[in-house]
């Protein structure tokens, strides 16, 4: 039976109800989101759910990783539907703070990740982004204090650059990435497609589709490049405008080419992100 989760706004409480959790020697699973939750967010849930006792969603869309031309305001926020869903899977507590509660008045402390952060994929187009993004997730580390913490590999990039920082900083929680989950014609799944319209939303599997074709000619032997190319050629006849589509190393996501001898054992992703209409979309797969 579901029960509704414990809804926490700010610091004082979120701590004693995580102290009232410690002294039962619970161990405690973090899946930080901006809510409008769909599957691909019940599924990191359900990954954190087999990784510890107790699970904390944090629901907190996050200005600072917004720039002043995109869609913080227009963000799509469903709190009810949200809160619904999480207790449909038993999720401990929410943490919901409002951005006074995050950014009190004088706040004045920013990280700047490098490494990961800094390879020229969504850095480039995105430059505010993951200084944004690794300032408020250490926020949440360090406010909840978890075990582990479970993010999706659709932000692939965010993802080893939060798993990187959580190391160099001795965060004290083991980052676990989970894999995408897809609609039934391939579509990562993500809280911006409902921008999409009809005729978009029709369109718009071409991305998955692309990466899969040019991934499948990597692993027969072809050269990145031309690969790459053709890839590229598939998705801006499809009408979306191409941001990058790359081969990068895996772990450190530096580039990968022919020409660097990369050797075929080496682990490689295929990352994407463009433009459709007017809503940014991004994917990847393991090569």
């Amino acid at each position: 039976m579901s029960r509704t989760p414990l809804i926490v706004r700010n610091v004082p409480a979120l701590r004693r109800a995580l102290d009232g959790l410690r002294a039962k020697k619970a161990s405690v699973a973090l899946v930080p989101t901006m809510g409008a939750l769909h599957d691909g967010h019940m599924s990191l849930v359900r990954q954190a759910q087999r990784r510890a006792d107790k699970v904390v969603v944090s629901i907190f869309v996050n200005p600072t990783q917004f720039a002043p031309t995109e869609d913080l305001d227009a963000y799509p926020r469903t709190w009810q539907e949200d809160v619904a869903k999480l207790a449909t899977e038993n999720v401990e507590l929410i943490w919901h703070p409002d951005t006074k509660a995050m950014y009190p008045a004088g706040f004045a402390t920013r990280i700047v990740p490098e490494g990961a952060a800094t390879v020229g994929l969504e850095d480039r187009f995105r430059p505010h982004f993951f200084g944004g993004v690794a300032t408020v997730v250490a926020k949440l580390f360090t406010q909840c204090r978890p075990d582990v913490a479970v993010f999706g590999e659709k932000d692939f990039q965010q993802l080893r650059v939060v798993a990187q920082m959580a190391r160099d900083l001795d965060l004290g929680v083991r980052v676990i990435g989970a894999r995408t989950v897809r609609e039934r014609d391939g579509l990562a799944r993500s809280s911006r497609n409902v921008y999409l319209s009809d005729e978009e939303r029709r369109v718009a599997p071409v991305l998955y589709q692309a990466l899969k074709q040019v991934a499948a000619r990597l692993r027969a032997g072809g050269k990145p490049e031309a690969a790459i190319a053709g890839g590229a050629r598939m998705i801006t006849a499809a009408g979306l405008a191409l941001d990058y589509l790359e081969l990068r190393d895996a772990e450190t996501l530096a580039p990968v080419t022919a020409s660097k001898g990369n050797g075929k054992n080496a682990a490689r992703r295929l990352l994407v992100a463009a433009t459709l209409g007017k809503t940014r979309l991004i994917d990847n797969i393991a090569v």
